[in-house]
């Protein structure tokens, strides 16, 4: 008897699975190739080749104009990141321009290469081994805004010791995520965008 309800039930379990597997796909799908514009839209997208690369996201109770605001506020990161001790943008916020910043002890110089107002900002960065394309992509969501971040690492040591970057990588987009949220959802009036 319990063979027969075994085998009675065996058709719908494995549906059922199979309907979830696939509704996870479509998820997934639906996440990494219709949340955002496509990496590939940046002028320098991340290096899909990298020994490190990672992505997050999250929504953000405030407008797209206040959250790009203080993203692209590089000389204020200090205020709402808490990784980051120095921060300085030289010249304008324009693509081609350079800044340099610490956080976590490093020392890095960075480059904007993507500058598109409330839609896109990405960067590439050098510290000592290792070299970085960092992209971010926004996007209304009603009155809040959906933030997409990815990142990927390369050089000698993303190389030498993957599983270590990979963990600090995955661990810190979350966190810039969530100060980005914090900062943004404290004073959620829009602010200006920059061009």
């Amino acid at each position: 008897m319990k063979k027969l309800i075994f085998y009675a039930f065996l058709p719908m379990v494995v549906v059922t699975t199979a309907l979830f597997v696939s509704a996870s796909i479509a998820f997934e799908n639906y996440t990494s190739s219709e949340l955002v514009t496509k990496t590939e839209d940046m002028n320098i997208p991340i290096n899909q080749d990298a020994p490190v690369k990672s992505h997050d996201d999250l929504v953000i109770d405030a407008p797209r104009q206040k959250v790009w605001e203080l993203l692209t506020g590089i000389n204020d990161w200090p205020q709402w990141q808490t990784e980051v001790t120095e921060s300085h943008l030289k010249g304008e916020l324009r693509e081609g321009a350079e800044f340099e910043w610490k956080a976590g002890g490093l020392s890095f110089t960075s480059r904007i290469h993507t500058i598109e107002p409330g839609e896109k900002f990405g960067w590439t960065g050098k510290t000592f081994g290792a070299s970085a394309v960092h992209n971010w992509f926004f996007r209304d969501e009603g009155d809040k805004t959906r933030v997409y971040v990815e990142e990927s690492l390369q050089g000698v040591f993303p190389k030498l010791f993957g599983k270590y970057f990979q963990k600090k990588l995955d661990s810190g987009l979350r966190k810039n995520l969530m100060e980005l949220k914090v900062a943004s959802e404290k004073q959620k009036s829009p602010d200006r965008i920059h061009s």
